[in-house]
């Protein structure tokens, strides 16, 4: 924590503005500011914010000049101007530029598409405001703004406490590991974590004027490594290893017959580029882009890129019950007074121990009812207020009651009952009731009170009832016919959790704590019981993290849905943490996936979604393998056969740049989810691509050896390089209808982006063999006629009966609605 300047901490408070004209007055700690006076220092002072750095779009569209691919085209039109090829100049130069603006364009979608997020994932405070307590986006706080902090929250700006003591974690601002204590008068840095306690304070700096200057935010810039960049690489690095030998064959047999040196080093490097994934950072870029709008449109928020693809793995989510499969809306359902007291004293003393700045669902429900039944008339002021943690397992408040000071507690029955001092036998009979209560739906809380520093006297239980939301049942059926597995976790009694769970048609559930006996995660015989159990009650945060590292233990990929700082752990243990709508800032921070709306609908759509990335991304790679096989190896084998370089190197770059990036267009392809987790050990579907590869390359060969003795192409350099262009072209576009599908290609048609792309491709290389370009001399229409329906007929029969046959051999089961 450090002190701002003291006229600055000052004028916060109240006076004359040092960063405006106009007079404030002093925010009255009753009732905060005036929506009116916010607003004017809003508009004064600008937003809570600090603008991130971005790289000019013209630093970020001349990057694109600058990689592989771009070296390669680069390369080409250098040597074009070497040796006067004007007409290759300037087609090179042309695809330079395109490919360029592509990129350049798509990155920008998808940059604004991470923008929008953001925008709808901020940090939110806790802001008194015309004397109501009221949660706004943190970026709308003001010099003067009086907030409530508590444990879980990160600090929104630069703060002066003046009522409450909280500890805060400030090493993502200093370094420092070691927590600090605020108290009256200290000033908490914008950004700092609160980790435990709860506190009032005034906002004295925002935006750029806070002690660090650094906006909070909790959409991480990182991007992680994907499980399917390394499946990729590797499978690249394979299709490198091939080429490459073929390349090394073709230089070979080139320099025998003393072709030009030029001519051999631009066609080898264009096979080299081959097998290099150029359409691929747009492809995933898009593609993670519009799943993420997607979910965006469905309360889902994506905010680390591993989500989608972890997702469509995940084979067993842990649900909390609150605000997952409950409406999360608890309210009073009525009370059981001890001798000596009535309802309205268990629900006044409940309400007394219960704070409305902290928008506790457990205290809402109480000050709700206290109000609506006006049992506060006449109540004290509040002297002090301890918040519930897992530790206490209550709350606790000080209250000035006239001239003499009581103390309200309200909190777990056993815990309660025992701080009242309440014999076993005593505690027995009401957890008995508690129980009976419990089966019924019922959420059981006793409530306490003292004179003084005198004795607890138990003062009764109150009834809270959350209602299951209507749809959990029929969600957690779907999940299940997804493959996905669903385990309930809460912090209520067994009895509570049972009634659930048999409502929600779930199995078995038992204590958490039980699983702490048994051992760590490790051990077998805790797996055991995770494994067969549908949920757990009585649960701590750290029972979610042992629970989440035991399914993992036992290979499944797991979900976690938590709200609590103490969640984080587990949220960030598990492969897909999901943050449902009322976590803490902390708790959103650390998971992969934060929930707007609540119930299980999120999870049933990221699951879908995820799955339907998959589809895309693994269409993707068997299209790149089995191309990759069919370009190279049909341009080393034909020059073998024929002694003749069957297409230039600007045709190949023309054909690698058509064929490859009208496979961004996948990205947003319709797809059929699969009813059951993916898995990345594509082994079979890598097998199934190398199979129709050499398909590919053998129907082709066999269209080259046709037209040379129909067509007299070799005598024809020119058209036998169009012929090449056309015969690559058409096989490349039907195979991507045909692979897309892993049923029968006409089970599904190709969505209207790919659709139009492929069309394009196919009208473009109509054209060229009309009209011809550059080098690619025209072709006679009958002679893309039959390159049309010969590829046509290989692609869309042939293949579609090896595809088939290929499945079904190597043990892959088509995808299914």
């Amino acid at each position: 924590m450090t002190d701002p300047p003291k006229d600055l901490a000052e004028e916060a408070i109240g006076g004359r503005s040092a960063q405006s004209t106009f007079p404030v007055a002093a925010p009255c700690r009753e009732a905060g500011l005036s929506i009116t006076e916010a607003g004017q220092r809003l508009a004064q002072e600008g937003p809570n914010d600090v603008p991130d750095r971005k790289a000019h779009p013209l630093r970020s569209f001349a990057g694109k000049f600058w990689n592989l691919s771009a070296w390669m085209i680069e390369l080409i039109a250098l040597v074009s101007l070497i040796l006067h090829k004007w007409a290759d100049l300037w087609i090179a130069l042309l695809l330079l530029l395109v490919n360029a603006m592509l990129s350049f364009l798509q990155e920008q979608r998808a940059a604004t598409a991470v923008a929008a997020l953001r925008s709808r994932l901020q940090v939110s405070a806790r802001a008194l405001r015309d004397g109501a307590w009221q949660a706004i986006p943190a970026r709308e706080l003001v010099r003067g703004d009086v907030i409530r902090l508590r444990s879980g929250d990160f600090v929104p700006a630069d703060a002066r406490v003046i009522d409450g003591t909280v500890q805060v974690d400030q090493s993502a601002l200093t370094g420092e590991s070691q927590e600090v204590a605020g108290t009256g008068g200290d000033v908490l840095n914008s950004g700092a974590i609160v980790r435990e306690g709860e506190a009032t304070a005034v906002v004295v700096a925002t935006g750029p004027r806070t002690y660090f200057g650094r906006t909070t935010q909790l959409v991480a810039s990182a991007h992680p490594k994907l499980h399917v960049e390394e499946v990729i690489a590797r499978v690249v690095k394979w299709l490198f290893t091939i080429v490459g030998i073929l390349v090394g064959v073709t230089v070979v047999a080139a320099t025998a017959q003393g072709l030009p040196f030029s001519e051999i080093l631009l066609l080898s490097l264009v096979l080299l580029i081959s097998a290099v994934p150029v359409a691929l950072p747009v492809m995933f870029t898009v593609s993670m882009a519009v799943g993420s709008m997607e979910l965006g449109r469905r309360g889902v928020l994506v905010t680390r890129l591993s989500a989608a693809e972890d997702a469509a793995n995940m084979d067993v989510v842990c649900a909390d019950k609150t605000g997952t499969l409950t409406m999360n809306r608890l309210s009073f359902a009525g009370a059981r007074p001890q001798p000596g007291f009535s309802d309205a004293d268990v629900l006044r003393c409940g309400a007394l121990a219960s704070n409305e700045a902290d928008q506790d669902s457990i205290d809402v429900a109480f000050l709700r009812a206290a109000r609506d039944s006006q049992v506060l008339e006449g109540a004290g002021r509040i002297l002090s207020f301890t918040p519930f943690s897992p530790k206490t397992r209550r709350t606790e408040a000080a209250v000035e009651d006239g001239d003499r000071q009581i103390r309200v507690t309200k909190g777990a029955l056993r815990t309660v009952a025992e701080l009242a001092g309440l014999d076993a036998a005593a505690v027995a009979i009401l957890e008995n009731w508690g129980s009976a209560e419990a089966q019924k739906g019922f959420r059981i809380l006793a409530v306490a009170r003292a004179e003084g520093e005198g004795r607890w006297q138990l003062v009764g239980s109150a009834l809270l009832h959350d209602a299951l939301r209507p749809d959990s049942r029929h969600l957690i059926e779907e999940l299940h016919s997804l493959g996905v597995r669903v385990k309930m976790l809460t912090g209520d009694a067994i009895p509570v959790a049972r009634g659930v769970a048999r409502e929600l048609g779930l199995g078995d559930v038992i204590r958490a704590p039980e699983l702490r006996v048994e051992g760590d995660a490790s051990d077998i015989r805790v797996r055991d019981l995770v494994e067969a159990s549908s949920g757990f009650a009585e649960v701590f945060p750290e029972d979610k993290f042992l629970v989440v590292k035991s399914l993992q233990s036992a290979h499944h990929i797991v979900g976690m849905t938590g709200d609590g700082v103490n969640d984080a752990p587990a949220l960030r243990q598990a492969e897909v943490g999901i943050a449902v709508s009322s976590a803490t800032d902390v708790a959103k921070r650390a998971a992969s996936v934060v929930l707007t709306t609540e119930g299980l609908e999120g999870i049933v759509d990221l699951v879908r979604n995820g799955r339907a990335i998959y589809q895309r991304v693994l269409t993707w790679i068997i299209n790149k393998i089995g191309s990759t096989i069919l370009k190279a190896g049909f341009v080393v084998i034909a020059f073998l056969l024929t002694g003749q370089f069957v297409i230039s190197a600007l045709g190949m770059v023309l054909l690698l740049f058509m064929t490859d990036f009208v496979k961004i267009a996948l990205s947003t392809d319709r797809v059929r989810p699969a009813q059951k987790p993916e898995t990345w050990n594509i082994g079979p579907l890598v097998m199934l691509a190398v199979i129709l590869g050499l398909a590919m390359l053998a129907e082709a060969l066999g269209l080259l050896a046709i037209g040379w003795r129909q067509f007299d192409l070799g005598h024809h350099p020119g058209q036998l390089q169009t012929f090449t262009f056309q015969t690559l072209l058409f096989f490349s576009v039907f195979a991507i209808v045909s692979i897309r599908e892993r049923r029968a290609f006409w089970a599904s048609w190709p969505g209207s982006i790919l659709a139009s792309a492929l069309a394009a491709d196919a009208l473009a290389g109509i054209l060229i063999g009309l009209y011809g370009l550059a080098g690619l001399r025209p072709l006679a229409f009958t002679q893309t006629i039959w390159i049309i329906g010969f590829s046509l007929v290989c692609c869309l029969g042939v293949n579609e009966v090896i595809k088939r046959l290929s499945f079904a051999y190597l043990g892959v089961e088509p995808a299914v609605t």
